[in-house]
């Protein structure tokens, strides 16, 4: 249980003050859900949509010393993520969806945060490990250099877009849950 105190307070000093010696620039819920749903559709000339999703339990992850910010009720508890992670390396309510997409080329990619936990929306050059060491040293992984300097954290609710889908294969994870991944594979 030591791993769990450590993981919780990790995640709760990354959430709450994000590497405190680097600025943070929260992306703010610019839109609802329900509208950034309706704005970017799935299809192939419109922009594309990557829901962030999670099923964090509000009561177990606020009992962590420091609490971890948690905006759901219900779901999954602490101890049962940090379970999933020792058993399977990953977390299943915790993901991208989708995980892999095509896209044409200049189209603009929203990742919406449907979950209770702040996400991270990406681009890296291979995945890897996020900002958080307990995390990094669980599942054998090493934090990603984009990871280190991502600055755009979003909170519940929130909304983050990539600038344009470019050629060839892009991969986006989340720097706080390096499991939640997607392909994006754009198309001329």
């Amino acid at each position: 249980m030591k791993f769990v105190h450590l993981a919780g307070a990790s995640l709760l000093l990354f959430a709450a003050t994000a590497c405190s010696d680097r600025a943070i620039t929260p992306t703010q819920p610019s839109l609802s859900v329900a509208q950034s749903a309706a704005n970017f559709d799935q299809g192939g000339t419109s922009d594309r949509t990557v829901n962030m999703m999670d099923a964090c339990d509000h009561a177990s992850f606020a009992a962590q010393n420091p609490p971890i910010l948690c905006t759901r009720n219900g779901g999954v508890a602490f101890n049962q993520l940090i379970g999933q992670l020792l058993d399977h390396g990953s977390a299943g309510a915790w993901h991208n969806a989708p995980s892999q997409m095509d896209a044409r080329v200049g189209l603009t990619i929203s990742a919406v945060n449907k979950g209770g936990e702040i996400h991270t929306f990406t681009k890296v050059a291979q995945f890897g490990g996020g900002v958080v060491p307990e995390i990094n040293a669980l599942l054998h992984l090493t934090a990603r250099p984009e990871c280190l300097a991502e600055t755009n954290f979003v909170l519940p609710g929130g909304v983050d877009t990539d600038d344009v889908v470019q050629s060839g294969t892009t991969l986006y994870q989340c720097c706080i849950h390096p499991w939640m991944q997607t392909v994006v594979h754009g198309k001329s």
